[in-house]
């Protein structure tokens, strides 16, 4: 789990994202999300079937939204690249994540802000994405685990599956 994270965050701050074009930048937000997406059915059906739910579920948070964040990282260090009007200068990697975190988290600080048309309608995107991932997402993520320990407590004849216990 951590290696995943870790690996993420590496191929994330090696990646020349300064340096993509218009198409390449919104090709990779769109395959990105249909890869999170799956990551999360796959990571969904991973929790019913595992013999520990909870712990399985809090591997899947643990790797799916630090991908989500990256995504959007990376896509506004593209298009910070493509146009100095998009966030009113070029985004390192680091401003990048820094901004993408705090639109999740919905602090805002005004510090770097989307000016052009584009970048308003992607953080728009991830906006709207933010409330799917924490409201959609965690709810599927704990009925999984719910789904899980009551296939285990089925198979072993009892409530609770031992769990916890």
């Amino acid at each position: 789990m951590a290696g995943t994270v870790i690996a993420l965050v590496a191929l994330y701050y090696v990646l020349p994202l300064d340096h993509s074009s218009t198409q390449v930048t919104v090709s990779m937000l769109l395959v990105g999300l249909a890869g999170f997406v799956a990551l999360v059915a796959v990571q969904v059906r991973s929790i019913i079937r595992s013999r520990h739910p909870g712990l399985r579920a809090a591997e899947a948070l643990a790797t799916s939204v630090p991908f989500f964040l990256l995504l959007f990282a990376s896509t506004y260090v593209g298009l910070a690249a493509l146009s100095r009007n998009s966030f009113g200068g070029p985004l390192s990697h680091t401003d990048g994540l820094y901004f993408t975190v705090t639109v999740f988290s919905t602090v805002g600080f005004g510090d770097i802000t989307a000016k052009s048309d584009t970048a308003r309608l992607v953080v728009t995107v991830q906006m709207l994405a933010d409330l799917v991932v924490l409201g959609l997402a965690v709810k599927l993520i704990v009925g999984a685990v719910h789904r899980g320990r009551q296939r285990r407590a089925d198979r072993s004849g009892t409530r609770d599956g031992g769990e916890g216990r």
